[in-house]
């Protein structure tokens, strides 16, 4: 009778080992889980910096073809500085907003380690940099081209 105590407290000790051995796998599977979770964040956020980025240009390019558009649109119904200068403030606003959008994806949080790679600086630089340059020389196409 003295052994079925001894075999008892035997059988709950291995009972509590095997329990401390699926808690440790249960724990390492929530902690892989978790650094999985914090990676597709991180490419979420990268996603999330492209699709800022685009809808800056998106804006700038619009705001440059409404104000390469405005002045012979509104050809005799403002007078010519009126129309001149509504479209310089669009050309404007497109230069604006493509620097902003350099500027804002230069200056993004960088995420914890992404599997994403982000846009490349240099391209940012270029593109937008030829962008603003085609904006300038709209500008000076609408204050120097006659009426």
């Amino acid at each position: 009778m003295a052994r079925e105590p001894e075999e008892h407290i035997a059988k709950q000790a291995e009972s509590v080992k095997e329990s401390a051995r699926h808690l440790q796998r249960s724990a390492s599977a929530v902690e892989e889980s978790a650094d999985r979770n914090t990676v597709l964040a991180a490419d979420r956020t990268v996603l999330a910096a492209e699709r800022t980025y685009a809808a800056w240009v998106r804006t700038g390019l619009a705001a440059l073809a409404s104000g390469a558009g405005a002045r012979p649109l509104l050809k005799g119904m403002l007078p010519e500085w009126w129309s001149s200068l509504t479209a310089s403030v669009l050309v404007l606003l497109s230069a604006f907003c493509f620097v902003a959008a350099v500027w804002r994806q230069l200056n993004a949080l960088a995420p914890p380690a992404p599997d994403l790679p982000r846009l490349p600086t240099a391209l940012l630089l270029v593109v937008d940099g030829v962008l603003v340059l085609v904006a300038l020389a709209v500008l000076v196409a609408i204050w120097t081209t006659g009426p």
